[in-house]
């Protein structure tokens, strides 16, 4: 029989940042419940199977797995590591393709490569080049040493904090090297004009690292954290959304679910959106203003992606990705999509293909729910999936007998994982919004913690590393360092008590 008593905390969402947030709570002793509306956990982890063949939905590939690498020691300290099957992209070659209509850009693995690729596709840039380089050292350092948590944090030069763009046209860089350099700010969904170079840093460097792409659909992924949690006592609760979060006070006082259930508990840790946590606390709990500053927040665009069945023998699977990407005469990237084309099975390879897609082209069917959106939606994916299908034979040529599995929409990721206007990757970290971002940590009432990708930096390593925040803001700087810091840098998690 489930014990009554208050849990020490309640996680809302079973993606990557809950589950990784419950972890690392379980490891310091708290009796940890996590709260899924899905009837499966994993958020956009978990990926789907179509005829036989598995389809990935979130994460395609991510960096700094390697032996030492800061997503590695973060993983070997959650305990999740030997579960997670993965390969390593790019070791006999590129990591990533970037196909501009000029010219090609082999982005290599390893921070000395990248800058001898820059200096041969700009011979005439050196300087500008070395002092990026130099920069993006500097990020690599911070990641490896963990040191945004350490007793000392480190100090950053001001100029990352400008905004891209910004920064490169400040040391007069061509637009051909802007085209390349502004590709990793695509990646968190931003324009080089919106984002920050220590982020566009803190994602090239994670990849320069060692990038990985997982076996699979990614269900394994979502199955090493959900088995590594309920092996320290963890609970988890699928398919009983969330439906309000109580508050006594100023402090919180637990949830109530759809069943009606309700559980207690003085903290809480949202692994969602934080809008979607705004409209859950009772009148009163934020305050207006503060209500006002979340409602306000920009989402980064959504996507439309697709995954295609091909001939293996005439188009095997390729060790890097592929971005197809289009610039305007200032070195802006304008538009690109992204291919990736992987193992698949009987005869069959699975090219995944993946383009910016904004809300606003889908907003007619936003009343309506997956499953139930009626012929012409379906009409409407069709001919986006038939033009990116042809624009796609212009780099693989014929692609004669492929057949699509599936295809989504921003409004299929909205309804999966409850992401408001179905961003990829949540709240936009423009240079506009990080004072609105950073308010998010001292959000009313008390016991109330973000994780996930909203909560620090999107992908697989920013969102880890959101988790570790909320640990720090639970245990406060000083225990975080002995109890969760020092086994940070042995790798290692310990079993405590809180």
């Amino acid at each position: 029989m489930e014990s009554k008593r208050p849990y020490d905390a309640l996680i809302i969402g079973a993606g990557i940042g809950g589950l990784s947030a419950g972890i690392i709570l379980s490891l310091l002793g708290l009796r940890v419940a996590v709260i899924e509306k899905n009837p499966l956990p994993g958020g956009m982890m978990r990926g789907y199977r179509r005829e036989g063949m598995d389809c990935p939905v979130g994460v395609h590939y991510f960096g700094s797995f390697g032996e030492g690498e800061p997503l590695r020691r973060i993983c070997d300290y959650l305990g999740v590591t030997e579960r997670m099957a993965v390969e390593r992209m790019g070791q006999d070659g590129p990591i990533d393709r970037y196909l501009f209509d000029d010219f090609t850009f082999d982005l290599p693995e390893g921070l000395d490569a990248f800058a001898a690729s820059l200096e041969l596709a700009f011979p005439d840039e050196r300087q500008p080049i070395a002092q990026i380089v130099d920069n993006l050292r500097i990020t690599a350092d911070a990641q490896n040493s963990f040191a945004f948590f350490s007793p000392a944090p480190p100090l950053l030069d001001t100029k990352l904090f400008a905004p891209l763009g910004a920064y490169l046209a400040g040391m007069n860089c061509s637009p051909g090297l802007r085209n390349v350099l502004g590709v990793a700010a695509r990646w968190m969904g931003m324009s080089e004009s919106e984002c920050p170079v220590f982020y566009h840093h803190f994602a090239l460097v994670s990849y320069l690292l060692s990038s990985w792409r997982l076996r699979g659909t990614g269900s394994d992924l979502a199955e090493a954290f959900v088995s590594r949690f309920e092996e320290l006592g963890g609970t988890l609760i699928c398919g009983d959304a969330v439906t309000a979060i109580l508050a006594s006070g100023a402090a919180i006082g637990g949830v109530r679910l759809t069943s009606g259930r309700v559980l207690d508990g003085s903290r809480l840790v949202a692994a969602i959106h934080p809008k979607k946590v705004i409209e859950m606390l009772p009148e009163g709990a934020v305050k207006p203003r503060h209500a006002r500053l979340v409602g306000q927040l920009a989402e980064t665009e959504g996507l439309f992606a697709l995954s295609v069945a091909v001939d293996a023998a005439t188009h095997p699977a390729l060790p890097h990705n592929i971005f197809r990407l289009h610039a305007d005469r200032e070195g802006a990237l304008t538009n690109g999509v992204f291919y990736q084309l992987r193992d698949g099975r009987e005869g069959k390879n699975l090219l995944v293909i993946i383009t910016r897609s904004p809300y606003p082209e889908w907003s007619r069917w936003e009343d309506t729910t997956t499953g139930r959106r009626g012929p012409v939606y379906a009409e409407a994916k069709a001919g986006w999936a038939g033009r990116l299908l042809r624009d796609a034979e212009g780099i693989f040529g014929s692609l004669a007998g492929a057949k699509v599995l599936d295809a989504y929409t921003p409004l299929s990721l909205r309804d999966w994982v409850g992401s408001p206007n179905g961003s990829p990757y949540g709240i936009m970290r423009s240079m506009r919004q990080l004072p609105a971002v950073a308010a998010l940590s001292r959000l009313a009432p008390a016991g109330l913690y973000f994780a996930g990708q909203n909560a620090l930096s999107p992908g697989v390593l920013g969102t880890l590393l959101g988790s570790l925040q909320v640990a720090r803001q639970v245990l406060g700087p000083d225990r975080f360092a002995s109890e969760v810091f020092e086994g940070l840098m042995r790798g290692k998690g310990k079993r405590g008590s809180i």
